[in-house]
């Protein structure tokens, strides 16, 4: 079973592991890119429209990784 945003607590969540793995690391994990991956394109699209605008306020360095991958405009 593929891992989906039902609410916007669910993008939230993921944002702040995001966040937490660029203060930590500097860089996101494969598997957390690939999770994240999966919800973009198994997610409504609203909730897809409300990642990018939370990861773009919150994780910007972020949205290179994902832009292209289901919704960035």
């Amino acid at each position: 079973m593929a891992y989906r945003w039902f609410k916007k607590v669910d993008v939230d969540e993921a944002i702040v592991v995001i966040m937490n793995s660029l203060d930590e690391q500097n860089e996101l994990p494969q598997w957390l890119v690939r999770t994240i991956q999966a919800a973009i394109e198994d997610s409504d699209p609203a909730m897809v429209k409300y990642f990018y605008e939370e990861l773009g306020e919150y994780a910007p360095k972020a949205m290179i990784v994902f832009e292209g991958r289901g919704g960035a405009d």
